[in-house]
């Protein structure tokens, strides 16, 4: 429903808390937040993102840096 994702992405965009950017998008999501932080921090703000009623689920993806060798 366009008007949950709406009020979801209003709600998530008032955090500060570690959180830098907030986007629709397609796919198996409709939200994307982008965060910087401390783990702490992180994990503090996917269990706030939780609290909000019309959030179904939440899956953490972390960017780490590989040394290919190439």
């Amino acid at each position: 429903m366009p008007d949950t994702v709406d009020n979801v992405v209003g709600i998530l965009k008032k955090k500060r808390r570690a959180v830098n950017e907030v986007m629709v998008v397609t796919g198996r999501a409709d939200i994307c937040v982008i965060m910087q932080g401390t783990m702490d921090e992180i994990n503090g703000a996917v269990i706030d993102f939780k609290k909000i009623k019309d959030i179904v689920s939440t899956e953490t993806m972390m960017e780490v840096e590989v040394d290919m060798g190439w």
